[in-house]
């Protein structure tokens, strides 16, 4: 039973469900909360605090970087006719807690102070046909427009200069890469950017005008990026993802492949690190990963699409980059 809470994880992130599914739905409507990021409890993660309490990184100010992540999409049950999630919606701020927070956040935690804003994310069906014409954009760009608040509180009252990681996945990823090309690309806040960790959505080339993907282990100022499928499958959708920048998280360079030794560790349940436990092969577009070698792999031996384990496969290997991009941007 406890093997199961590692897989537990990708039942409620965004994976590669079928275009085709219904889902239920209603009109776009204008949305009149308001709400205001100075009020702590619509952070999951405030300064290395946890909205549990937890301390999850270190809230000196005097600390030398900071970590601002986006989580994934949550919304995603078909039956939900809301086109974004509450800004107090319980369910979802309790998954960020319990499962984006040690899976996924805390890869970089060790890198600086940490910042999670709770945002009124979009339905997972925004992002498709027929719903993207139906208030999918409109969605979309609520959810955005939330992450570019809270963003702009933190530059405001807390970045004070501070080196500064990005790093989402799936929507998160998504809204980050619109965060850099509003306010990094090509500007002096690009001088601080340490990386961009746009983990699990498709990044080009072409979507940055100055900003560039990383390709060395402790180069700074740029941008990395993956979408993870098993070793040898094809998504059914290739094509969305030829060209798309795909960088390898293992050795972090040009590197094509990888091998069992250099891999420093995936996140198990328990918060459990399994180090030498995978292989990678770089593809047009696509990361191909190995099974893990896992207690009980079988639960995972008949997945084909990796896209919920893109970051928890590589936690370790994610922590100790992140530190040395920081150790690399401090010692320029």
């Amino acid at each position: 039973m406890r093997t199961q809470i590692f897989f537990l994880l990708g039942i409620i992130l965004l994976s590669s469900t079928s275009c085709g599914t219904q889902y239920k739905t209603i009109p776009f409507g204008e949305v009149s909360s308001t709400f205001s990021y100075a009020e702590k409890k619509h952070w999951a993660v405030y300064a290395g605090k946890a909205a549990n309490g937890e301390m999850v990184s270190n809230d000196d100010t005097n600390v030398n970087a900071d970590v601002f992540f986006v989580y994934p999409t949550l919304l995603t049950n078909k039956r939900d006719s809301r086109w974004n999630a509450f800004i107090d919606d319980a369910v979802i701020n309790e998954d960020v807690l319990k499962w984006i927070l040690p899976y996924q956040a805390k890869a970089w935690s060790s890198s600086g102070r940490l910042f999670i804003p709770y945002y009124r994310q979009n339905h997972y069906r925004a992002f498709f046909e027929p719903y993207i014409n139906q208030g999918g954009l409109a969605a979309q760009k609520l959810a955005y427009n939330d992450v570019k608040a809270s963003f702009l509180y933190y530059l405001k009252h807390e970045n004070n200069g501070r080196p500064i990681i990005l790093a989402g996945h799936s929507q998160g990823a998504i809204h980050l890469k619109k965060l850099l090309q509003e306010f990094f690309d090509g500007t002096e806040l690009q001088q601080k950017l340490v990386a961009a960790y746009l983990v699990g959505t498709r990044v080009k080339k072409e979507d940055f005008n100055s900003l560039k993907p990383l390709t060395t282990p402790s180069s700074t100022g740029g941008y990395v990026s993956w979408n993870s499928y098993k070793m040898g499958k094809l998504p059914k959708y290739r094509e969305w993802f030829n060209g798309a920048i795909t960088t390898n998280p293992v050795t972090w360079d040009n590197s094509k492949t990888s091998e069992f030794s250099q891999h420093k560790g995936l996140m198990f349940y328990n918060e459990e690190i399994f180090p030498t436990s995978l292989e990678v092969e770089v593809i047009d577009g696509l990361l191909w990963v190995s099974l893990p070698k896992v207690p009980k792999r079988f639960w995972v031996s008949f997945v084909k699409d990796y896209h919920r384990y893109d970051i928890t496969f590589f936690w370790k290997d994610i922590n100790q980059n992140a530190l040395q991009r920081v150790g690399a941007f401090l010692n320029k």
